[in-house]
């Protein structure tokens, strides 16, 4: 596969498509045994608000590789993503309902760079908080 993208049919601002990532109780517990990490914050209430947490959250992983999809999706080539990084800011807290929480992620072309790559910014947010900071990804365009 390769970029579905042309580096010369975007430029600096250009915003790519938005989506919601909807998640569950049960998008954790499928997550938690894909990876293999069962870390009782992101599984039982009671140990998550005995260590101070308001409620389950969602693994940080999984809140990055749900976001990174915004990009992927839109290059058309998940291979096309150079580098990807993200700071943790705030937790996905995922009530035990059945609505859970949503993320939010949308992304522009921040940056024009050599070899027609670009770098994209990202912006996630669940319950109207930032829950990833200095998220970043570059790309390699067609």
């Amino acid at each position: 596969m390769t970029a579905k993208i042309g580096y010369d049919e975007v430029e600096i601002g250009t915003e790519l498509p938005s989506r919601g990532f909807p998640l569950t109780r049960a998008t954790l517990v499928r997550y938690a045994g894909a990876s293999g990490d069962f870390n009782p914050i992101h599984w039982n209430e009671k140990f998550a608000k005995e260590v101070g947490l308001p409620d389950v959250i969602a693994h940080g992983m999984f809140t990055m590789a749900e976001a990174i999809r915004v990009v992927t999706d839109w290059v058309g080539d998940p291979g096309a993503v150079i580098e990807y990084g993200v700071r943790f800011t705030k937790p996905v807290v995922v009530p035990n309902d059945d609505q859970g929480a949503l993320i939010e992620v949308s992304a522009k072309v921040a940056a024009k760079l050599e070899d027609n790559q670009v770098r994209v910014d990202l912006t996630a947010m669940s319950a109207g908080q930032k829950v990833l900071g200095m998220s970043r990804a570059v790309v390699r365009l067609a």
